[in-house]
């Protein structure tokens, strides 16, 4: 194995032009961790807020510094404390930093058997949005019977978000560009419209909203607490700063393996649909962050980085 590889790296904060292929060491694996070859790598928002500027809380930035949060791939080394994985495992996992690369070595415990008929996009891009949808249902206590309002329903939280909200017997009401309403049709939500008078189309169409979670900003969570009684059901992942004027929550991801298995297994099961809107090989990584910082689309993109078994 080369001591070198290929990765998408910072060399300085900027905009997605300082985003570069580049060859860099390869990893370590410790020896409670495993070392993967990475197949497929997500692609965030928090990714591209990395690039510019912020700082993860409790990690620390060192450049060149690869980025990418989430990935799946193949077992190549395991560390001498490792007894749960084997070389040639298939695997999906997440670390903070790091994943934009041929191999990355993470602790074990962030690490999680891939299903066989997972497809390796799919897998590769599940962690993050995922666990941050599977955290809100929790925080929010979303159950059967509710009314839930998603801003944001099309994009890659809000598109899990809704669907582990149907499937918990709940009713969504999705906020989306029009171009997106047959797609949160298709995903068991009432879509409405973005724009002036949105609080309006909502109360049209459901009489009440028990929860509601933004994952756009741009100051929706005005209109969710218009409409929701209870503050401490309202939610956002994006705007802090106007959740805590208005009394809201902030919802922050709990990874773990268990949120990652079971999001898996409805993968696998066909209960939860990873919508792909684009793949990009690693050095096409700055054109990935342009396309999702422009807000629009909907679900992942994705790296496609190694060559799958």
């Amino acid at each position: 194995m080369s001591a070198t590889m290929r990765a998408a790296a910072i060399a300085e904060f900027g905009p997605p032009e300082v985003l570069r292929e580049q060859e860099l060491p390869r990893p370590i694996a410790a020896a409670d961790e495993v070392m993967v070859r990475v197949v497929t790598a997500g692609v965030q928002l928090t990714d591209a807020a990395v690039r510019a500027g912020w700082t993860p809380p409790g990690s620390t930035i060192r450049f060149p510094q690869v980025l990418g949060n989430e990935f799946a791939g193949v077992v190549v080394e395991v560390g001498a404390d490792v007894r749960q994985f084997s070389f040639g495992d298939e695997v999906a996992g997440f670390n903070v930093l790091s994943c934009y690369a041929e191999y990355v070595a993470v602790p074990q415990t962030q690490v999680v058997s891939k299903p066989t008929a997972v497809p390796w996009e799919a897998a590769g891009a599940l962690s993050a949005s995922g666990q941050t949808a599977h955290t809100a249902m929790e925080d929010l206590a979303v159950t059967a019977g509710d009314v839930v309002l998603v801003h944001g329903a099309a994009g890659g939280v809000g598109t899990m978000f809704t669907q582990l909200a149907v499937q918990a017997g709940a009713t969504v009401i999705g906020t989306a560009s029009e171009g997106n309403h047959d797609y949160l049709r298709s995903l068991g939500a009432v879509p409405v419209p973005y724009g002036a008078g949105q609080g309006d189309r909502i109360r049209a169409a459901t009489p009440r909203v028990d929860v509601a979670l933004d994952t756009a900003g741009h100051g929706n969570l005005r209109t969710a607490v218009d409409l929701v009684d209870d503050r401490d059901r309202v939610a956002t992942i994006v705007d802090m700063a106007l959740a805590e004027a208005l009394g809201c929550r902030v919802v922050r991801s709990r990874r773990s393996t268990g949120r990652l298995t079971d999001l898996l297994d409805r993968v696998d099961d066909g209960t939860l649909r990873v919508h792909i809107r684009g793949t990009y090989p690693l050095e096409e990584a700055a054109a990935a962050h342009r396309d999702v910082e422009t807000g629009h689309g909907r679900g992942k993109n994705v790296l496609t980085i190694g060559v799958a078994p």
